[in-house]
């Protein structure tokens, strides 16, 4: 709105001064022609310059062009050549040290063999220390596993003696190595050591009484005894150093019963750990 009142105020201020100076001229106004008169009317006629009027207002703006063609796609630039290899850098500070690991537990070595015994001296002297052995290596583990248990499947046996040995006909365990003589039931050391035996033998009632020996080499180490009138198990068992070529067997004196499929009567043994080699 104040655009257009400060338009017409430009427009009423040029229409002034043009009736102005239209007022000034003198004389008749020749009219438009060739001669010397038009002329000097153009020259008097015209005024002073105006004041420049206000700038219109910017026009709305045109339609978009249409988008131009794509330009052509360039040339590939050719591929560089590979540099030349840089030089080497300098070498690194060293690293931190470890922390040092947990010490190794190893295995025992092999027990070598026993020495030479010395010899022996004169009475009352004292024999030369003998040789100290040369290491060797440990015999076989399946040579130290002895083990056995027997049974008897006759019906009874009796004896009058008490060094009567009790025999059996059947081993339920017998480890390779292992030697037991049924018919005697006798059990003879192959591994030097100590050895565990048990024994468990039925008596009968009203049958008098009997007794039950574990020997080791004819010495009767323990013994159980069942009265006349008592029926029932008898058992023992002991823990017995043996040398190679010892003996372990069980006798009686009395009556000893069992079955051919209930065994009633029964003898073990075992290798509880060899003999140590100094």
């Amino acid at each position: 709105m104040k655009i257009c009142v400060a338009t017409i105020l430009s427009i009423a201020l040029l229409l002034g001064n043009s009736v102005k100076l239209r007022a000034s001229v003198t004389g008749p106004v020749p009219s438009d022609g060739d001669g010397p008169a038009s002329q000097v009317c153009q020259q008097c006629c015209q005024g002073p310059a105006a004041i420049p009027g206000i700038p219109g207002l910017p026009g709305p703006a045109g339609p978009m062009g249409p988008y131009g063609q794509p330009g052509s796609k360039g040339d590939a630039g050719q591929q560089g050549e590979i540099g030349p290899i840089g030089p080497m850098g300098d070498q690194g500070a060293p690293g931190n040290t470890g922390s040092k690991g947990d010490d190794g537990i190893g295995l025992p070595g092999k027990i070598g063999p026993r020495g030479l015994p010395g010899v022996v001296g004169r009475t009352g002297e004292t024999g030369a220390k003998g040789q100290k052995g040369e290491p060797g290596e440990t015999p076989d583990d399946s040579n130290e596993r002895v083990a056995f248990t027997v049974v008897r499947t006759s019906s009874s046996d009796s004896s009058t003696s008490h060094d009567t040995r009790l025999p059996f006909q059947q081993t339920e365990t017998l480890l390779p190595g292992t030697i037991f003589d049924l018919e005697t039931g006798t059990f003879t050391c192959s591994v030097p050591g100590t050895y565990v035996f048990t024994f468990s033998v039925l008596k009968y009632g009203n049958t008098g009484s009997l007794n039950i020996h574990l020997v080791k080499n004819n010495h009767k180490v323990i013994t159980t005894y069942g009265e006349p009138n008592q029926r029932g198990q008898l058992s023992g068992s002991a823990v017995l150093v043996l040398q190679r070529g010892d003996t372990v067997y069980l006798t009686m004196y009395g009556r000893a019963y069992s079955h051919p499929t209930y065994h009633y009567t029964s003898f073990s043994g075992f290798l509880l750990y060899p003999e140590s080699i100094k």
